[in-house]
C-alpha cells in the first residue's frame, strides 16, 4: 500500500513517521493508501525550511514571483484531469466537479499573477519642504494554511497563490482525508521553478494543527472548516499573537418568493442542494418557501431528484459517495432526527441501494421543518435539502437574519426592488439573486458573516492580498548639500 509523506524543503520527506492515517476510496469503501501524520518535530523541519526561504523569496522581484505563478497556472492547466482523478479517488465527489474546482482554484492564480499591480503603494511629494511620503506593502513571513476535506485543492488555492505572490512562504496542512492533491500540486510548484522550501505541506491531525498555531516561526493561519474548530483555531493562533483568518460553517437559505420562476428555482434548488453530495459550505441546505408556492415549489424539487444518478465518481454519475462511512452515518442520523421532530420526509435518501461498500447516500427532501429542528440549525454537509415554509418576505428575512450563520444566501425572484432590497438587508457575507450558489470570483473576496468568519480578513481578493502584508509608510528627506543647522523645535509644514 501506498504511503504518502511530507513534502519540506521543495522534495519528500523520507522521515519515518511515528504515526500514519488510513486514505478511503469512498465510492468502494476500500483502504488504498496511508498518509504519514507530521509530529511537533515534522513541524518544526517545515517551518524552518519556510523561514530560511523566505529570507530570499521575500527580496525577488515582481517580475520573477509573477513569472512562476504563470508557470505553476501553465502546468496546473495542462494537468487538470489527473489532479481530478485524485480528488474523486479519495474524496468521492465526480471527476466534472472535481475538474470545476481546480478551474475555480486557478482563477485565484490567475489573479495573483496581477501582483505587480495589486502591491503598488501611494506616493505623495512635497508633503513638507523637500519631504516625500510613500507606503509600501510586504510579506509579512512564513504562513500556514489548514484546508478541508470537501475541496481539497480550489480551498488551499484560496490561500497559496496570493501568500506566495506577496512574498511569503507556505506550510499548508491538508484534510488527512484527501491529501494527494496537494503533494501533486507541491510537485508542480517545483516544476514551476518555485524555490525549495516556500512551499510546503505536512499532514496529519489535531497535534500537527496545534504545533502550527502555536510555532512562534508561523506568522498567520488561514483556516476553513467547521464553526467550532474555526473558533477554536482563531482563539488559539491569535492567543498565540498570529494573524488569523477562519472561515466556519454554514447553513445557506434560499429564498424562494411567489412571482419566481418555479422551474428555475427547482432546478437551482436541486443543482444547489445536491452537487458533491451536499459536501460544500455553500450549498444550499434550507429552501424558505414563500407561500402560497410551497406545495408547488416541493413537487418540482421532488420530481428531479428522482433523475439524479449516483454512483462512483470516476463513472460519471450526477452524485458520488460521501467522504466517509462516518460522516454518511452522521448525516442520516439528521434525516431521522428530522422525522423524528416532526418534518415530513418527502425523500427518504437512506432506501438508496448500491452494491458493495461504498460510503452512499441518496439525496433528501424534507418538508416541514420548522427553525427548533436539529435540521435546520445545525450544519448537516450532506444531501439534505430542507423546506421552511413561511407567508411573508419579512418573515422570510427574518429568518435568515436569526440564523447564527451568515456564509451564503441566494434569493429567487423577478421583482427586482425585492431583490435590491433582500441584497441590502441580509445579514450573509455573500448574495446570489437567481444564483444559488454565489461564490464570488477570484478578484472579489470570499467569507461570511456571524459564525461563518472568525477574523476580519476573507479569503483573496484584494483583501487577501491585504491579509499576506504589512503596511509601511516611509517619509523621506534627502537634504540639499547647502541647507542644514540644528532646529529642535516641533516639525512644520511648511
Amino acid at each position: 500500500m501506498d504511503q504518502i509523506t511530507h513534502w519540506i524543503n521543495g522534495a519528500p520527506d523520507i522521515s519515518k513517521p511515528n504515526r500514519t492515517g488510513d486514505i478511503y476510496n469512498p465510492a468502494t469503501g476500500k483502504c488504498t493508501k496511508s498518509v504519514a501524520f507530521a509530529d511537533a518535530a515534522t513541524i518544526d523541519r517545515a517551518v524552518d525550511a519556510a523561514t530560511v526561504a523566505f529570507t530570499t523569496w521575500r527580496h525577488s522581484s515582481l517580475t520573477r514571483r509573477t513569472q512562476v505563478l504563470f508557470a505553476f497556472r501553465e502546468l496546473m492547466q495542462q494537468n487538470k484531469e489527473k489532479i481530478a482523478a485524485l480528488i474523486t479517488d479519495e474524496h468521492g465527489k465526480v471527476l466534472s466537479d472535481a475538474a470545476g474546482e481546480v478551474t475555480r482554484g486557478l482563477e485565484v492564480v490567475e489573479f495573483a499573477c496581477g501582483i505587480p499591480h495589486l502591491l503598488k503603494g501611494a506616493f505623495s511629494e512635497e508633503v513638507s519642504s523637500g519631504v516625500d511620503v510613500y507606503s509600501i506593502r510586504q510579506g509579512i513571513g512564513p504562513v500556514a494554511i489548514i484546508s478541508p476535506f470537501n475541496f481539497p485543492a480550489m480551498v488551499p488555492m484560496w490561500f497559496f497563490p496570493v501568500a506566495i505572490a506577496c512574498g511569503n512562504t507556505v506550510v499548508l496542512k491538508p484534510s488527512e482525508k484527501d491529501p494527494s492533491a496537494s503533494m501533486f500540486m507541491a510537485q508542480l510548484w517545483r516544476q514551476a521553478g518555485l524555490p525549495q522550501g516556500v512551499f510546503n505541506v505536512v499532514h496529519g491531525d489535531k497535534e500537527a494543527v496545534d504545533a502550527l498555531l502555536v510555532h512562534p516561526g508561523i506568522k498567520s493561519i488561514s483556516f476553513v472548516g467547521s464553526t467550532a474548530i474555526a473558533r477554536y483555531v482563531y482563539e488559539t493562533g491569535t492567543q498565540a499573537g498570529k494573524r488569523v483568518q477562519a472561515l466556519g460553517g454554514a447553513k445557506n437559505h434560499m429564498v424562494v418568493l411567489p412571482d419566481a420562476d418555479l422551474e428555475l428555482a427547482a432546478d437551482a434548488a436541486v443543482n444547489a442542494g445536491f452537487g458533491s453530495a451536499g459536501e460544500r459550505c455553500m450549498a444550499i441546505s434550507v429552501i424558505v418557501a414563500v407561500e402560497p408556492i410551497g406545495n408547488a415549489l416541493v413537487a418540482r424539487i421532488k420530481s428531479r431528484m428522482a433523475n439524479i444518478k449516483i454512483g462512483d465518481g470516476s463513472q460519471n454519475p450526477d452524485m458520488g459517495p460521501l467522504v466517509t462511512a462516518a460522516h454518511r452515518d452522521k448525516v442520516a442520523s439528521y434525516i431521522a432526527a428530522g422525522a423524528q421532530e416532526g418534518a415530513t420526509l418527502v425523500v427518504d435518501g437512506r432506501e438508496l441501494k448500491i452494491a458493495g461498500d461504498g460510503f452512499f447516500l441518496g439525496p433528501t427532501l424534507l418538508d416541514h421543518i420548522t427553525p427548533e429542528m436539529s435540521v435546520y440549525n445545525d450544519e448537516i454537509f450532506g444531501p439534505v435539502l430542507s423546506v421552511i415554509r413561511v407567508n411573508s418576505y419579512d418573515e422570510a428575512l427574518a429568518l435568515v437574519n436569526g440564523h447564527q450563520y451568515g456564509n451564503g444566501t441566494a434569493i429567487f425572484t423577478n421583482d427586482g426592488g425585492a431583490a435590491r432590497r433582500y441584497q441590502n438587508e441580509v445579514e450573509v457575507g455573500m448574495v446570489g439573486i437567481n444564483v444559488p450558489i454565489p461564490v464570488p470570483m477570484a478578484y472579489y473576496s470570499f467569507g461570511g458573516w456571524k459564525n461563518s468568519l472568525f477574523g476580519d480578513s476573507h479569503a483573496h481578493g484584494i483583501e487577501g492580498v491585504h491579509f499576506f502584508t504589512r503596511g509601511k509608510v516611509v517619509t523621506s528627506r534627502w537634504l540639499d548639500p547647502s541647507h542644514g543647522g540644528i532646529n529642535l523645535g516641533f516639525p512644520q509644514n511648511d
